[in-house]
């Protein structure tokens, strides 16, 4: 990977494996089995700046990159993935837009504190009847004097009940229907109106907090909405596709840490008086195993390498998201099948991966949806 990492990177690499393997691991466990948000980890995550890797450090971040953020969400996906996913949402999509389109106020205000790690940020897109077709959006804010009025509710809001300010989309209304648009708002997660759900029971990241936020007559001042009020709908799509770079970094780290658990079983278990691996119906399995790994990390990487060279990442941003992973879940499935009957018993850790593998086919876009993004981007770019 040194067509890819600097120093610097190996630096963060290191030290965030060693931070994973010392404080994660001995409760990586715990956390799913409980589904417990690993508030303490996440505290002691904020001291070591992870939670604002790629931000300014005129604001309390720690002014690295984007394969930066990538590396560091990989080494925590291969122990915990709950406690990578709140730190991928918290900096990917809670504070993502606000550093991409916020004024120098709101930055101040709150890219600050997101960066610093004083808060969590979260991100509201989807809705019960807006999930692939995002913009299906039916929250609404109306304009009244110097305030917006938001009503309405978002849904698999990773992060809400944890966090101190929520970015969402919401459709602006307006007396013709017509010029109606969906705007992005910032909205302190404390402000008088917003509730939230329970939070979701799911398969996997279980200690990753999931809930619906509702949005009853809140009142949030018109300066906090964020960016081109014409234009928060494709403002929130850009962020997705930088979070889709990320997603593919988690991917990675699940994948590499259900492989290590299956190469380590396959030398550990005998058959007919040999270890597994020996066995051409295990190595094999390894052998592709590690060669799709080795591909989505090229994919991914090179993804995040476009994104900090300020060049058009779309497609291949797409291309990560959706051939990681996939991947993942291929490696996973495989880690069980390596690791046989036991491979369906928790202590062994992989039927965690398994379980935490599939959401990645569906956040942040669907497989189906990463198809059309890159469809649409050859099609339209497409010459003889």
């Amino acid at each position: 990977m040194k067509k890819y990492f600097s120093e610097e990177h190996l630096m963060l690499q290191q030290m965030v494996k060693e931070f994973a393997d010392k404080e994660i691991k001995p409760v990586a466990q715990e956390i799913d089995s409980q589904s417990k948000f690993p508030k303490d980890i996440i505290n002691k995550m904020s001291d070591l700046g992870l939670l604002g890797i790629p931000w300014d450090v005129k604001y309390g971040g720690n002014g690295m990159d984007t394969l930066s953020l990538v590396i560091a969400i990989e080494e925590i996906g291969k122990i915990c993935t709950s406690t990578a996913v709140t730190m991928m949402a918290h900096t990917s999509l809670g504070t993502g837009p606000i550093a991409y389109f916020g004024t120098e106020n709101q930055k101040e205000k709150y890219l600050s504190k997101l960066a610093k790690g004083e808060m969590l940020g979260a991100f509201g897109l989807t809705e019960p009847s807006a999930g692939s077709d995002a913009g299906n959006t039916q929250t609404t804010a109306e304009l009244d004097g110097d305030y917006y009025i938001i009503n309405g509710q978002k849904a698999f809001c990773t992060n809400a009940g944890e966090s101190g300010v929520i970015t969402i989309t919401a459709k602006i209304m307006s007396k013709d229907s017509s010029k109606q648009k969906i705007g992005a708002f910032i909205v302190e997660s404390d402000s008088e109106g917003v509730t939230f759900g329970v939070p979701e029971k799911k398969m996997g990241w279980k200690g990753s907090d999931t809930r619906s936020v509702f949005f009853e007559n809140v009142k949030i001042p018109k300066e906090n909405i964020l960016g081109d009020p014409n234009k928060g709908f494709s403002q929130f799509l850009e962020t997705l596709s930088g979070g889709r770079i990320t997603i593919g970094g988690l991917a990675l780290g699940i994948a590499q840490g259900a492989f290590n658990a299956a190469v380590k079983y396959s030398k550990e278990r005998t058959a007919f008086g040999k270890e597994i691996n020996s066995f051409q119906g295990v190595s094999f399995k390894i052998s592709d195993m590690a060669t799709k790994i080795e591909a989505a990390k090229h994919l991914v990487y090179h993804a995040a390498w476009l994104k900090d060279n300020n060049l058009p990442f779309m497609k291949e941003a797409a291309m990560a998201k959706l051939f990681s992973s996939e991947m993942a879940m291929y490696v996973t499935t495989e880690a069980i099948q390596i690791h046989g009957g036991y491979g369906y018993i928790k202590e062994y850790n992989v039927e965690r991966h398994f379980r935490d593998a599939k959401l990645l086919e569906i956040g942040e876009g669907t497989s189906e949806i990463q198809r059309i993004v890159i469809s649409r981007e050859i099609l339209n770019n497409f010459q003889v």
